[in-house]
């Protein structure tokens, strides 16, 4: 299946359960493979920032985290099937996953990442955690924490674009890790620290509503999504700026 592109950025049109069997299938490979979950935001920031899209671009499997990148792809006549929102994703594949694949729960605020674990095990007593670590992208301690759990997919909640430009530079140096995966707030949606939107706003594509009323600093970061983002797609579509 062609990948979608917007502003210059590859987007695959899967489904969610396409994305499940997806990821299920790159943690069977040999190779390694990086996951992103790009949204309006992000794709603000491609324009910007050279070295960020460019991750985006070799990313194994880019899905569509955001309406936005539904109505850009079909105002540039193409089509993505639906959103696949990165939490519900990393729900629905630990929920199902095998006790082989051991995962490894890295970044967010301090214990966020065991509680987003822990809350994930009680539904899925065969998730096999090799470890959780707040962290942070500088600590020189990432690597040999990581390599002595030995996971085989390792979830980064660093934010964007500081998580995925991190697996890109320290992937090779992770040999058990098959799948790396971007994850932004997840670990906060998970534990329970951020309640997430209803179910209409989000089908609606108003999660950016929710997500600034329930935390008003957020307003650069909506306007980048809400606005800023529209305004490039009208101009460039499909092309990078």
């Amino acid at each position: 299946m062609n990948r979608v592109l917007l502003l210059g950025v590859p987007i695959d049109p899967l489904t969610r359960i396409d994305a499940i069997v997806r990821i299920k299938n790159l943690l069977g490979a040999e190779r390694q493979s990086h996951v992103m979950t790009p949204n309006n935001e992000m794709l603000v920031e491609a324009t910007k920032n050279p070295a960020f899209r460019s991750v985006l671009q070799k990313s194994h499997l880019n899905l569509p985290d955001s309406m936005g990148l539904l109505f850009a792809a079909r105002w540039t006549h193409q089509t993505l099937q639906e959103r696949v929102p990165g939490v519900d994703t990393v729900e629905a594949l630990l929920k199902t996953i095998s006790s082989e694949h051991p995962v490894y729960f890295l970044g967010a605020a301090e214990g966020v990442a065991q509680q987003a674990a822990s809350a994930l095990q009680v539904k899925n007593p065969h998730l096999k955690i090799a470890g959780t670590f707040s962290g942070h992208p500088n600590d020189s301690t990432l690597i040999e924490r990581i390599n002595a759990a030995k996971p085989h997919l390792l979830l980064v909640a660093f934010g964007a674009p500081k998580q995925d430009m991190w697996i890109d530079q320290h992937l090779k140096n992770l040999p058990t890790v098959r799948v790396a995966m971007g994850v932004g707030g997840t670990f906060d949606f998970l534990a329970g620290k951020i309640k997430r939107a209803p179910a209409f706003m989000r089908s609606l594509g108003l999660e950016w509503l929710w997500r600034l009323l329930q935390e008003p600093r957020r307003i650069g970061r909506i306007w980048r999504a809400v606005i800023v983002f529209p305004v490039l797609i009208l101009r460039f579509g499909s092309k990078a700026r």
